[in-house]
């Protein structure tokens, strides 16, 4: 409890500084680490709350009684020169089972490429630490253009890090991970042609590169590892695995709020080709990711909602190097319950199930309870989708840290099966 009060208290910081730092960053550039996702919706959909502001009460709210100060002066955006850029830099810290605690430091800045009718184009990026000798840097960017016509975005990654390696499918044993370090570059790129508001169809390129792939155990439990065993048996090179290639993609977006939805949909599909000898890849395959989510709200305030999250992973040909097949915890917090690369294989399917609810009136504090489970396919231990499953459900609760982005301070527990387990700590929803 001392560690969460410290952490607690850190998270509280990180708001008050962020306001002190610009006060325009509720109005114009929300929160970096879901500035991508912000970016993307319908510019009619971008601001619809269903509980008015003032009724509500955020940790800025907070820290202003505290301080006893008034509330701040709402920034006009149609009187602010399109020359500014709105920029905020503030402590982060996080935790998930496969990183552990982490802390670092987090910048984003948002901006304008035509007037202030059009959506807000933003670049964010940061570098933490974690508890277990890891370094992440990312920087990413959603970028419109002076129209709207076109959507530009970045994934960018560079990361010092280690994986516990298990086998494939959803019944290995915590005792046959083996941990795995490697160092991790990643470029994905894309350009987007909207076809009409809130669809857009475009594609790019990927490239994924680990190199310097080394034990992070015993030289003989690395030598024995499911990794090791995969990896020889198609002929992959063991210290290091690179795939690049090309990809299109699909996406529409319905949600009232990317950040932290009350009603909407998103489904978005991305099919990507990998060819051996492109910018160093090491392996040709194809695969394609379909993530499709939709919110409910109970109430009309939006205080009782459940959502709901599909997701799909599929090598539809080629085989793709251990490091890059399909699992959950990669991108985000799917298979809360489980460490990042637990159930891994060819194909993969998932869903999950949360209510999302209310602790106090002002929506200061609210909690949330989840289910999901994950289901594998894999040729090499002929797991079948859907004939395997790996459960898992939690709890967790929510703190309000910007009323007007609907942005939480998230703590959550999740319990998989045979004593699995994991803690989150951090900023946004799960999905």
């Amino acid at each position: 409890m001392r560690l969460f009060s410290c952490l607690l208290g850190l998270c509280l910081a990180r708001a008050a500084f962020g306001t002190a730092v610009v006060s325009a960053q509720d109005a114009a550039s929300g929160q970096a680490v879901a500035a991508q996702a912000e970016a993307e919706q319908p510019a009619a959909e971008q601001s619809m709350p269903a509980r008015p502001a003032e009724e509500t009460t955020d940790v800025s709210d907070l820290w202003r009684r505290f301080r006893h100060k008034d509330e701040p002066v709402p920034v006009d955006l149609a009187a602010v020169p399109l020359k500014d850029r709105f920029l905020v830099f503030a402590p982060t810290f996080g935790s998930k089972p496969s990183t552990g605690l982490t802390v670092g430091l987090n910048g984003n800045m948002a901006f304008f490429r035509g007037d202030t009718s059009t959506r807000l184009s933003t670049v964010g990026g940061g570098v933490r630490v974690s508890q277990k000798k890891q370094v992440l840097a990312n920087l990413r960017y959603a970028l419109f253009g002076s129209d709207e016509g076109w959507y530009f975005d970045g994934d960018n990654r560079a990361n010092w890090t280690s994986i516990n390696a298990y086998g494939l499918g959803a019944f290995t044993d915590t005792p046959d991970a083996t941990n795995v370090k490697y160092d991790f570059l990643r470029f994905y790129e894309a350009a987007y042609r909207r076809v009409r508001p809130g669809f857009f169809v475009g594609g790019g390129f990927n490239v994924n590169s680990r190199y310097n792939i080394r034990a992070g155990g015993t030289q003989s439990s690395f030598d024995n590892s499911a990794y090791v065993s995969y990896t020889e048996s198609h002929g992959f090179p063991l210290d290091h695995q690179a795939s690049a290639g090309g990809n299109v993609a699909v996406r529409y977006d319905t949600r009232d709020n990317a950040i932290n939805a009350e009603r909407g949909w998103l489904a978005a599909a991305t099919y990507r080709t990998f060819f051996k000898g492109f910018i160093g890849g090491d392996a040709t395959y194809q695969l394609l990711s379909i993530d499709v989510r939709t919110y409910k709200s109970l109430t009309r305030s939006g205080s009782q909602r459940i959502a709901f999250w599909m997701v799909g992973d599929l090598v539809t040909g080629g085989v793709a190097p251990f490091l890059d097949l399909p699992t959950t915890g990669t991108d985000a917090r799917s298979g809360r319950g489980y460490v990042e690369g637990r159930n891994r294989g060819e194909h993969l399917a998932y869903g999950e199930i949360e209510y999302r609810g209310a602790l106090t009136p002002s929506g200061l504090a609210g909690f949330v309870a989840f289910v999901n489970t994950t289901t594998i396919g894999s040729s090499d231990t002929g797991a079948q989708l859907f004939e395997n499953a790996a459960p898992a459900a939690g709890v967790g609760l929510r703190l309000l840290l910007n009323k007007r982005s609907r942005t939480n301070f998230y703590t959550d527990w999740g319990w998989g099966t045979n004593g699995s387990r994991g803690f989150y700590l951090g900023i946004q929803e799960a999905f």
